[in-house]
């Protein structure tokens, strides 16, 4: 066709680029279609073209590390004391959720949930006591990642706190995280009043042992089942976890009838769980972090086996490059806040619950939940199209966990770092808010994308394993 014909025929129009010249277009009565694109995330050239080298070798471990994932079989066995059970937990030992953080960089939250925890341990009689302690070295920290534990938002497990003992049957590997509070005031978001402590006290004294008899009674609880059928009823189990909650209640229920030490302690663990809609959200991030942790240690594997945030700094951790992790800063979410409070309230994204995401859950699965995207004005449409958007950084559908809203497709799991470095998609969170002043608790929830950073400096960690292309290639 001559170049002067080519303007006598009615235009159309592919946009590639900003969604603002497809709108110009459409005011104009000018077809257009618009192309989601977006350039790839910068990393360094030389760790892209080893990387690319090794592009059979990193498709052949990630399929080994996705279906070790897939095969994972997360079973709730018992409950112990964390001194007791968790790898490597000692008196002088606390957790703390996301990558390693010293207490001169600690946040607020978190600052207040160790101050809180030293009060439950009795290492201090105040809060004031407490913070003088912890900045003098009183107690040593870790993240709960690197003992095989998971903790949401402050994520703190001190040595006499209970903690569920989760084991993935497939591969023997076991995972430990605390029972999950409460909402608002609780010691997660850095809240560290009376009450507080007094509810720790009666989950040790009473809830802990009344559930670890049910569970010698009633035996193992396999998690994968009640994440299946909540996905059915509207749980994404991160924010929201109802059903799931509901459906454990029912299994313990008959057990914690005929094992509790009285029928008011049955009654009052029931009646604790019944009131905590979240109580299930520690055993889904147990689950998560059971059988993620069957996939670490496959060299050239590029899959994410956590993401977790400490409030300050958002980390991830590959399959393929041993414990290290990669971080960048963490951002503050969108929220629905509590009346009172604003966003200039609010701590950045802190707790360890974002391995849900990375197992395939939470943010991942937000279209069998899009009641959760209304924190932020949203619609059962973007909800659905987050989960669509997930399929393009994920290696595979985990087939168990089926989403109705979706034509009953699998959830997409297992983040594979290239394919976020490539298409510039971040994986989606949805998550609770911390106020950012300790002993203030819990202000809001919502939704985020985790921040490119940590990704790109986990593509060039990754690509440093590798070696370097002869220069005959």
């Amino acid at each position: 066709m001559a170049i002067e014909d080519l303007f006598r025929q009615d235009v159309k129009v592919i946009n590639i680029g900003l969604d603002s010249f497809r709108e110009s277009l459409e005011k104009t009565g000018t077809p257009v279609a618009q192309v989601d694109w977006r350039p790839p995330l910068p990393v360094p050239p030389q760790s892209w073209l080893r990387l690319e080298a090794h592009r059979e070798a990193i498709a052949s471990a990630n399929q080994e590390a996705v279906n070790r994932v897939l095969a994972g079989k997360p079973v709730l066995t018992g409950l112990g004391r964390a001194l007791d059970c968790v790898p490597g937990m000692r008196p002088d030992l606390f957790l703390h959720a996301g990558p390693p953080v010293s207490w001169q960089r600690m946040c607020g939250p978190m600052r207040g949930a160790v101050m809180g925890a030293m009060i439950y341990e009795g290492l201090a009689a105040t809060p004031e006591e407490a913070e003088k302690l912890a900045a003098g070295g009183r107690v040593a920290f870790a993240p709960c990642h690197e003992h095989a534990a998971v903790g949401p938002m402050a994520g703190i497990i001190s040595p006499r706190m209970p903690v569920f003992i989760v084991r993935n049957e497939t591969f023997g590997n076991c995972s430990y995280s605390t029972m999950n509070e409460g909402l608002g005031k609780v010691l997660r978001y850095g809240a560290y009043s009376p009450e507080v402590i007094e509810r720790l006290r009666w989950m040790e004294e009473t809830l802990f042992p009344a559930l670890a008899r049910c569970l010698d009674r009633t035996g193992p609880i396999d998690l994968r089942h009640i994440i299946a059928q909540a996905l059915h009823m509207g749980d994404e189990v991160h924010n929201r976890n109802r059903a799931a909650t509901s459906l454990l209640f029912r299994q313990l229920a008959p057990g914690l009838a005929r094992t509790a030490d009285s029928p008011e302690t049955a009654a009052k663990v029931l009646e604790f769980i019944n009131g905590n809609d979240h109580f299930f959200l520690n055993l889904a991030m147990a689950a998560g972090k059971a059988v993620l942790d069957a996939a670490r240690d496959i060299p050239a594997s590029s899959l994410v086996v956590a993401m977790a945030r400490n409030g300050t700094d958002f980390g991830v951790q590959l399959a393929g490059t041993g414990g290290r992790w990669f971080t960048g800063p963490a951002p503050v979410p969108d929220a629905l806040f509590f009346p009172g409070f604003t966003k200039a309230d609010a701590n950045p994204d802190i707790g360890d619950s974002a391995i849900t995401e990375t197992a395939g859950l939470g943010g991942f699965a937000i279209a069998a939940a899009p009641a959760i995207v209304q924190f932020v004005g949203g619609s059962v449409a973007d909800a659905v199209n987050y989960t669509t958007q997930m399929y393009e950084i994920t290696l595979a559908e985990n087939k168990l966990y089926q989403m109705p809203a979706l034509d009953f497709r699998g959830t997409p799991t297992g983040i594979d770092v290239l394919r976020v470095i490539e298409t510039s998609i971040l994986p989606f969170i949805d998550t609770g808010v911390a106020h950012r002043e300790p002993g203030v608790g819990q202000v809001g929830a919502g939704v985020l994308s985790a921040p490119p950073e940590p990704f790109q400096a986990a593509c060039a960690g990754l690509a440093e394993t590798l070696a370097e292309p002869s220069s005959s290639a």
